[in-house]
């Protein structure tokens, strides 16, 4: 599958229905473009599975009731549309979009709660999310935006209007040449990157920033688990900035990104070392199993 997103072969998902790709459209005064009132999941499939759907589906649930938009499909429902929509498609290796958002409906304004909620599934090829870094080492850029307070919008929350910053933030990494961003959080701490969690390797020990401003991804929580099972120490906490010249390994974590080494974050540089290439090659293989 190639070309520009509206304009491919096969089938979506659309409220409860599969349509054809080119039909699922939206109206222009959908509350969701205006005011970002949209929450989404990003998945893969391998093998014809699709690795921690549910956990997936119910933290799409959770998404959607922090931002005061129930999702008006079950947990089974959609974990059905997922699977729908792939064989629909002929895929077994695929990312998986499922998204939902306020309609177009009786609001037009800030509010929206008589405005139906809407809900899509897609799926399609994706290769290596960083490209050729997956081999070598991603180089990030240092952006000038920060995540923000918990107490200014719902941090726990995949939801689209969280990642405006990370659409800015990677266009002016990628116009420097580099593949990421990496953000500090509102207090200074190192966060993430735009689209992934990060870790860092000091004398045989793991590193990661504490989740408590951040998106605690599902796929961080996995290599956790992986590292903890390899009897390696793992230190969530809040990291400075200058601790990264004492880091000597690096990667992010993610779903599209899956484990990506990082050979560079602005002035600090990182070896792929033995902990970081361990990790890449046993998560291929666990979601692969």
């Amino acid at each position: 599958m190639a070309g520009a997103y509206d304009d491919r072969d096969g089938k979506i998902w659309l409220d409860g229905t599969l349509v054809e790709w080119r039909d699922a459209n939206v109206h222009v005064l959908t509350h969701g473009l205006h005011y970002a009132s949209s929450v989404f999941e990003g998945e893969r499939a391998y093998n014809g599975k699709i690795f921690e759907s549910r956990r997936h589906s119910e933290r799409l649930h959770r998404s959607g009731e922090l931002l005061d938009m129930p999702i008006p499909y079950s947990i089974d429902e959609l974990e059905a549309a997922k699977y729908e929509t792939l064989k629909a498609n002929g895929l077994s290796d695929a990312y998986v979009r499922a998204v939902a958002w306020r309609g177009s409906g009786e609001d037009m304004g800030v509010a929206s709660s008589r405005n139906p909620v809407r809900v899509a599934v897609a799926t399609w090829e994706w290769g290596a999310y960083y490209g050729d870094a997956k081999m070598k080492g991603a180089r990030l850029d240092i952006s000038k935006w920060k995540r923000p307070s918990p107490e200014t919008i719902p941090t726990a929350a995949k939801a689209a209007g969280l990642y405006m910053i990370c659409t800015m933030s990677k266009h002016a990494a990628e116009a420097k040449g580099c593949s990421d961003a990496l953000f500090m959080d509102f207090r200074g701490y190192v966060a993430e990157a735009t689209g992934a969690n990060i870790f860092f390797v000091k004398d045989g020990e793991v590193h990661t920033p504490d989740p408590d401003c951040i998106l605690n991804g599902i796929t961080r929580q996995t290599v956790i688990g992986m590292l903890k099972e390899r009897g390696i120490a793992v230190h969530e906490r809040h990291i400075m900035p200058e601790e990264m010249e004492g880091f000597q390994q690096c990667w992010l974590t993610g779903t599209a990104a899956e484990v990506t080494p990082v050979s560079q974050i602005g002035d600090y540089t990182f070896e792929v070392g033995d902990i970081t290439r361990d990790m890449a090659q046993a998560y291929e293989a666990l979601v692969r199993a």
